[in-house]
């Protein structure tokens, strides 16, 4: 009785951090999937004559998900009154997206420097499209391994069975 009252105590103890630690990984995937096509709407939207915050809230308005959410988080401390770069920072460590943290390190650099968001944008867009196509290939390499245990121990058996079953019955049938 002991051990189960020690089992279940830390069983309740665990399970709201492993869920929330779960709901989390889910958050920073999906800001994962959506930051690239943000990433174009912004460029496009920097690009037609936008400025940058306004693209912001463009693309967040446009857009659902934690990444709008995000966005709008990040537009809403600036107009309080925050420092831009600040407000970016806080963004990139909210998410814990790397690809976000270096999108946001890009912008402050580029703010800092002097150097044209517009361009700073595209080469940014460009790098996040081919890491997106990066892990998409990643993804469809792992795919040969995962497949290959249930054909061993699934399909492999029963293939067996059917090719090599008619003729160990007419080997049983010759020899009896």
């Amino acid at each position: 009785m002991f051990v189960l009252a020690i089992a279940s105590a830390t069983i309740a103890w665990a399970t709201p951090e492993l869920l929330l630690y779960s709901r989390g990984q889910e958050r920073r995937q999906k800001i994962q999937e959506q930051l690239p096509d943000s990433m174009d709407q912004l460029t496009i939207a920097v690009e037609a004559g936008l400025g940058f915050e306004a693209a912001l809230a463009h693309v967040a308005r446009q857009t659902t998900g934690p990444l709008s959410e995000e966005l709008i988080r990040t537009l809403q401390d600036i107009q309080v009154g925050r420092p831009r770069q600040v407000a970016y920072a806080d963004l990139a460590e909210r998410t814990q997206v790397q690809d976000l943290g270096r999108f946001v390190r890009a912008i402050n650099q580029a703010e800092t420097n002097g150097i044209s968001i517009a361009r700073v944008l595209s080469t940014q867009s460009r790098e996040m499209r081919i890491k997106r196509r990066q892990r998409a290939e990643e993804k469809a390499m792992q795919i040969p391994v995962k497949v290959i245990f249930p054909l061993i121990l699934f399909i492999l058996p029963v293939l067996f069975i059917v090719v090599l079953g008619p003729a160990v019955i007419n080997m049983i049938a010759a020899f009896s």
